[in-house]
C-alpha cells in the first residue's frame, strides 16, 4: 500500500467525557467490535473480574477511574484506528487538554441521566477553540433517564453545539426497546445483556415491517414515526463538511455496557471521522502528506511496565514517515536520535512496529531526553504550538519521609514531572521545592507512584499560593531586579528554569500586575 493510501487508512481520536460516563467502557467496547479483543474488561469490576484494557495502572484498576490517557489502536474494516481515552476527572484535565493537540477528531461521551455535566463542558470548548470535528455518543440508555429530545436540546443550549441526531432511541430504561439508526437507515432492537461479548442483533430495514410492530407495539411504532418526522422538521440534515469544519455534531444514542449502538458508531465514525490533519508549527503549516517526517511529544509516561521501570514517550506524527533505526532531530537538543524498538499499541500488547504514518502515535523509549512538547523531524527546525502547562491551582511542600531514599524520591519526581503529572517549583529564597497541579487528587497520585513505582515515601505540607504566574521581562532592566529583590519570597524557577511568581493571593497579583507594568505576567508557560 502507498504513502497516500496508508494516511487515508488513519483515524485519530480522543475520547472525552465527566467522569463516570463511560467512557473507558466506551473504549473497550470499539476494541471488541474491532476485533482487538475477544471479552471486553469492566471499569469497576463486581461480576466481571476483568479490568478494562486501558486503565493499566494500577491505582486506576482500585479506584475505578482513568488518572492517564491511554493510547490503543486496531484495524477495523481497513481503516486503522487510534484512540485515545482520556481521564475525565478534572483533577487531570491537563492531560486530556494535551490529548486534544494529538487528535484529529472526538467522541464526547454523556450519560442518558445525568446529562451534560461540568467537565463535558471545560473539554468540549476547548475542542470548540480548535474547531475539532466532535461526534456526541448519549450512552447508559439501558437506564432510566431523561427524554432523547430534551438532551438534544441540552446539548445544543449548554454546549454551545449544532446538533443532527443520527440515531434514535425507542424506549429507555426498563422499556428501552432498540434504536433506530437514521444513518444506515435500520432498526436494531435491543435483545439480551452480553456485557463480555457480541451478541446477535435484530434488525429491520423498514419501519413499516409488520413484524417489527409485533416486536415494539404498535404505540410504540407510532411515536418512532412521529418523532422521525420531528427530526426530518427540526434538525439540519447530516452535513460531512460542516462536521469536518466542526459546525455540526452528530449525536448517536446507545449502551456501551450493553454493546448497543457501539457497532453503529463505529461504522459511522469510520465513515464520516477527518483522515490526519494538517498541523500549525510556529514556522509553517505541516500538511500530513509531506515526505519528510515530523512528530511531537504530546505524553510521557513512566513505568508502564513495572517489572521494566520503562519510561515512554508518546509521539504524534504529523506528516511523512517513521522509521525504525533511522535518526531523527531532537529539536530543543539539536542532537540525532534513532530508535531501535518504536511502541505501537494494540489493545493489551505493545508491538514494535518499523514504519509509522501520519496519524499514528508511537511510544518510544526514553531515558530523559524527552519533555512534553518537543519536536522530533527529519532535520527540519520546527517548533509545534498549543502545549502548555497550565498555571496549577494546588500547591503543597514536597517532603521526604525516607532520608535514605533522597536519590530515588529525586528521581522519581524529575520524571512524573516531565510526564506533566504536575508541575515542580523550586523557591529561590531557600530551594525548597513546590509541587503545583491542577487538580488535588493528583497528590494523592504522586504519593502512591512515588511509593509504588520508586521506593520512595514523601510527605505534603500546605503553602498558601493563590496562583502561580510565569514573568517575562527585561532581565537587566532596574524594574525587573526591583521586582525580584521586592518578591524574594514569592519567586521559584520551573523545570525549565523560567521565573515563576508564586502570589500569596488575588489582591497581591493585581497589586504586582498594576505596580509593574512593564513586566508581563503569563498564566501558562506557552509563551
Amino acid at each position: 500500500m502507498g504513502f497516500l493510501e496508508e494516511i487515508k487508512r488513519r483515524r485519530t481520536f480522543g475520547i472525552i467525557s465527566h467522569p463516570d460516563a463511560g467512557k473507558t467502557t466506551l473504549t473497550e467496547k470499539l476494541l471488541l467490535f474491532g476485533g482487538a479483543i475477544q471479552e471486553a474488561g469492566a471499569v469497576k469490576s463486581n461480576k466481571i473480574k476483568k479490568t478494562a484494557t486501558s486503565d493499566f495502572m494500577e491505582i486506576e484498576r482500585q479506584r475505578g477511574i482513568s488518572v492517564a490517557t491511554s493510547v490503543l489502536a486496531f484495524v477495523y474494516k481497513d481503516k486503522k484506528i487510534n484512540i485515545l481515552d482520556t481521564p475525565g476527572h478534572k483533577d487531570f484535565a491537563e492531560d486530556t487538554f494535551r490529548t486534544l493537540t494529538a487528535v484529529d477528531s472526538v467522541i464526547v461521551v454523556i450519560d442518558v441521566a445525568k446529562g451534560v455535566e461540568e467537565q463535558t463542558e471545560k473539554l468540549v470548548e476547548v475542542c470548540r477553540m480548535r474547531n475539532i470535528p466532535m461526534i456526541v455518543f448519549i450512552n447508559k440508555l439501558d437506564r432510566e433517564g431523561k427524554d432523547a429530545f430534551d438532551l438534544l436540546d441540552e446539548v445544543e443550549q449548554k454546549l454551545g453545539l449544532t446538533v443532527t441526531p443520527l440515531s434514535l432511541p425507542i424506549g429507555m430504561g426498563y422499556d428501552f426497546k432498540g434504536i433506530y439508526n437514521l444513518w444506515e437507515r435500520n432498526i436494531q432492537l435491543f435483545q439480551d445483556e452480553q456485557k463480555q461479548t457480541i451478541g446477535k442483533k435484530i434488525t429491520f430495514e423498514q419501519v413499516d415491517d409488520p413484524e417489527l410492530e409485533a416486536a415494539i407495539g404498535s404505540a410504540r411504532l407510532n411515536t418512532l414515526k412521529e418523532e422521525l418526522e420531528l427530526v426530518e422538521g427540526v434538525y439540519p440534515p447530516f452535513d460531512q463538511s460542516a462536521y469536518l469544519e466542526g459546525k455540526l455534531q452528530p449525536v448517536l444514542f446507545g449502551s456501551a455496557l450493553n454493546n448497543f449502538g457501539v457497532e453503529e458508531l463505529l461504522n459511522c465514525f469510520i465513515d464520516i471521522a477527518p483522515e490526519p490533519l494538517p498541523k500549525t508549527s510556529e514556522e509553517r503549516l505541516i500538511q500530513p502528506e509531506e515526505k519528510q517526517f515530523s512528530g511531537f511529544v504530546f505524553k510521557i509516561h513512566a513505568n508502564m511496565d513495572p517489572n521494566h521501570r520503562d519510561r515512554l514517550a508518546f509521539v504524534k506524527i504529523v506528516s511523512g514517515t517513521f522509521e525504525r533505526n533511522t535518526p531523527y532531530l531532537h529539536v530543543r537538543h539539536n542532537k540525532k536520535l534513532k530508535f531501535s524498538s518504536p511502541n505501537a499499541f494494540f489493545a493489551e500488547k505493545k508491538e514494535i512496529v518499523d514504519v509509522s504514518y501520519p496519524g499514528d502515535i508511537v511510544g518510544l523509549h526514553d531515558t530523559g531526553n524527552f519533555k512534553i512538547g518537543d519536536t522530533l523531524t527529519s532535520g527540519e527546525l520546527l517548533q509545534f504550538k498549543g502545549i502548555p502547562s497550565f498555571s496549577p491551582e494546588h500547591f503543597r511542600y514536597i517532603n521526604n519521609k525516607d532520608p535514605m531514599k533522597a536519590k530515588q524520591l529525586t528521581k522519581g519526581i524529575d520524571q512524573l514531572m516531565d510526564e506533566g503529572v504536575a508541575q515542580l517549583f523550586t523557591l529561590n529564597l531557600n530551594g525548597r521545592k513546590v509541587i503545583g497541579t491542577v487538580g488535588a487528587l493528583q497528590f494523592e497520585v504522586i504519593q502512591y507512584r512515588l511509593l509504588h513505582e520508586y521506593g520512595a515515601q514523601c510527605s505534603f505540607e500546605n503553602l498558601n499560593v493563590h496562583k502561580a504566574c510565569w514573568i517575562e521581562g527585561d532581565e537587566k532592566s532596574t524594574l525587573f531586579q526591583d521586582f525580584k529583590r521586592i518578591k524574594q519570597k514569592f519567586l521559584a524557577q520551573d523545570k525549565s528554569d523560567q521565573l515563576v511568581f508564586l502570589a500569596d493571593s488575588a489582591f497581591s497579583l493585581q497589586m504586582a500586575q498594576e505596580q509593574y507594568k512593564e513586566l508581563q505576567f503569563h498564566f501558562t508557560s506557552e509563551f
